[in-house]
């Protein structure tokens, strides 16, 4: 029987080849305990041609750059940012060329106790010979000072408040504090590499707000949606054919929907046509890249099955739907309006197969 494929490699998987790549060419300095140097960690991420490295993130050199000497220095990263601006795309990319790995990963939505973030017991052991190294369950904070890696903490403003003061006295004295032990086993110290990178949905401000002390030991840094069409519609297009071969499928995208449903969700986000009028936003709904992203992925897989691997445009507004149109009648009166007042006017006849969809609404 075939070994089952993983569904989603890590990035150090993934992208194996280019980070040997880099090791090679790193002109270096390489900051203690990383892998490569800050520039050589900053052409794995915007990429670069000549070395046959692939662009992963669209943004702003000079932002990436202060992310990645924060994460040098011994102040964590904080991005912050609607969902779908992937976010935690960038914290999996710097760990894995920082440190290598990138699964030492905090879900702050599943942490409900310190010990969860810290360290805990394997009971068994516990019971039977008492606390000792052996017996302690380490989380992945504590491997990451152990190791010297980079941990990443996703969704942190999930965290209870007294949770993320657990933190300050790792960024602050990196360290933890390990009572139930003795001797040198008492405290364990971090290594060389050890930092945090965090991700914060914008959404969720007001959750559990930040303590002034945390925010004091974090540089922050918005992650902004793609602002030009053109490098929206070159990474969907990228991201969702890589996510259509990860399904086992062979599939091509077109232009035409892409460049129809990028430009739909572009405006929607923004309130704005390209050509500069006001449109409605939807209210329930982030039109994010990572979800244009997924509705390109789910017509390829639809087309492999069902359409004889042809990706057809008749079948968009059926995906769009899923995607856009949540639980809020009111969307589904603005995407309504959106259709007769902009799609209704483009030009194309992709544009106009579009419109004649608009009864699905």
């Amino acid at each position: 029987m075939r070994e089952k494929a993983l569904q989603r490699p890590a990035a150090e998987d993934i992208y194996r080849e280019e980070l040997d790549i880099l090791s090679q060419w790193d002109p270096g300095p390489v900051p203690p305990g990383w892998n490569l140097s800050p520039y050589a960690v900053e052409k794995f991420i915007l990429g670069d041609s000549e070395l046959g490295i692939e662009k992963k993130f669209v943004g702003s050199r000079d932002q990436i750059t202060r992310i990645i000497i924060s994460l040098a220095t011994n102040r964590g990263a904080m991005l912050i940012g609607d969902p779908g601006t992937a976010k935690s795309w960038m914290s999996e990319l710097l760990a894995c060329a920082v440190s290598g790995q990138s699964t030492l990963t905090v879900q702050g939505g599943a942490i409900t106790h310190t010990n969860q973030l810290l360290y805990s017991w394997n009971e068994a052991l516990l019971k039977n010979v008492g606390p000792t190294k052996e017996a302690l369950i380490a989380s992945p904070i504590y491997q990451g000072m152990a190791k010297g890696q980079l941990v990443r903490f996703e969704e942190i403003a999930r965290c209870p408040q007294f949770i993320q003061d657990s933190i300050l006295s790792i960024l602050s004295e990196r360290q933890i504090q390990i009572p139930e032990l003795e001797g040198a086993d008492s405290v364990l110290f971090a290594r060389e590499g050890f930092n945090i990178i965090a991700t914060s949905n914008s959404l969720d401000k007001g959750v559990h707000e930040m303590s002034a002390a945390l925010k004091r030991r974090m540089n922050f840094e918005t992650i902004s949606p793609i602002r030009d069409i053109h490098d929206e519609i070159e990474v969907v297009t990228r991201e969702a054919e890589k996510l259509i071969r990860l399904s086992g499928v062979e599939v091509k995208t077109t232009p035409e929907i892409i460049e129809v449903l990028v430009t739909i969700f572009h405006e929607l986000r923004n309130g704005q046509t390209l050509d500069g009028r006001s449109t409605d936003r939807l209210a329930a709904t982030v039109m994010s890249t990572a979800e244009a992203i997924s509705v390109v992925h789910a017509m390829g897989v639809h087309a492999y099955y069902y359409r004889n691997s042809a990706i057809e445009l008749t079948d968009l507004v059926h995906f769009l739907i899923g995607a856009a149109l949540k639980d809020n009648k009111e969307d589904n009166r603005r995407m309504k309006h959106y259709f007769e007042s902009e799609v209704a006017n483009k030009k194309g006849a992709h544009w106009a197969q579009v419109y004649e969809q608009r009864n699905l609404l």
